[in-house]
């Protein structure tokens, strides 16, 4: 979930010349699917990997030649050739992996640039991508949920494609499409904001949670009433850091459905406090740290919505701030791409 958000970011602090460097389209197995994305900077540094490091060798040296004609390439891999030449018995892979290397000049970097800015509204955004009969890239389009669409695109996309891949987020599943209007092969993929992880209680278990969560690409945010423990030192990945009480900051977040919260506090009147706000919120996931018990004491005898999870975190017998950030992160996840799942089979 996390490469788009890490390949944007390093765009914002890199002003080298770059390759972009996508997966269209997988036969048979492959260490990433399509999307998953990876850029190569002209002086040889990479964000993100699209192989357990098979492939990267391969794209980087395709590199300098990208950069020079300013034209786009479609390689194909196959991984399961038993040629001792090929990428196949090695790796263990067994499939045929195709990646799509587009060059960042002025133009995409604009439209990648507003990329970000439309994630970071918090909008989903479909990639596409009309693929020529020479394997190159002839167009690209984005395509926001709010119907809003921006690109190098040649020609008009028919109002009715435009309205069947909003509706389904992005025509389910990603990987090459046929559109009716189209006599190109396309390219489609949805990328999604990144995922909030809201945690209440800044404790020392918390710090593990919130830096494991920044780094698998979640926007992390971490609220106490304590300063000495709601602190930067102490949370250096969090995008945000809100001090107050329950009854002060629950109310500062517009959660949605989408958001993921975690109550470890440690503090039995502060998380009813908060137990009081937030069963009362539109939520999909709600982790409580502590006992079965202790959470049926913070509902007061009322029913636990379907929601709560406690213990939070997968039972995987974990033991200290790290293990239990773990379990909580894998559960987090877990539910994370089931609903992620649920919606591109829509």
């Amino acid at each position: 979930m996390a490469d788009i958000h890490r390949i944007l970011e390093a765009m914002e602090r890199n002003d080298q010349r770059s390759v972009l460097a996508t997966i269209i389209h997988v036969n048979g197995s492959a260490y990433r699917k399509e999307g998953a994305s990876m850029l190569f900077f002209e002086d040889g540094s990479q964000i993100g990997m699209l192989s357990t490091g098979c492939l990267e060798a391969d794209l980087a040296a395709r590199v300098p030649e990208i950069l020079e004609t300013g034209e786009s390439r479609i390689y194909e891999f196959d991984m399961q050739s038993s040629d001792p030449l090929s990428w196949g018995e090695a790796t263990g892979c067994g499939g045929i992996v195709h990646v799509a290397m587009e060059p960042v000049n002025d133009v995409f970097g604009t439209h990648l640039r507003k990329l970000k800015e439309c994630l970071d509204r918090q909008h989903e955004v479909i990639h596409i991508k009309k693929i020529n009969p020479d394997r190159s890239v002839s167009g690209y389009g984005f395509l926001t949920d709010d119907r809003y669409l921006f690109g190098e695109w040649i020609g008009n996309v028919p109002e009715e494609d435009l309205s069947a891949m909003v509706a389904s987020g992005g025509m389910g599943k990603s990987g090459m499409k046929a559109l009716p209007s189209l006599k190109e092969e396309i390219f489609l993929h949805t990328y999604a904001p990144k995922p909030r992880l809201i945690i209440f209680g800044a404790g020392r278990d918390a710090r593990p949670l919130a830096s494991f969560a920044a780094a698998t690409g979640f926007s992390v945010t971490v609220t106490d009433w304590r300063p000495l423990l709601c602190d930067r030192s102490y949370f250096p990945d969090a995008e945000a850091l809100i001090l107050g009480f329950p009854e002060e900051t629950a109310g500062m977040f517009h959660i949605t459905a989408s958001d993921f919260v975690v109550v470890m506090t440690h503090n039995l009147r502060r998380d009813r406090q908060l137990i009081r706000i937030l069963s009362e919120l539109p939520l999909g996931y709600l982790g409580i740290l502590g006992s079965k018990r202790r959470t049926e004491l913070l509902f007061d005898g009322r029913a636990i919505p379907q929601f709560v999870h406690s213990p939070v975190g997968m039972p995987i017998g974990a033991d200290g701030p790290e293990e239990i950030a773990v379990s909580i992160l894998a559960e987090v996840i877990q539910r994370y791409r089931t609903q992620r799942k649920s919606r591109c089979s829509l």
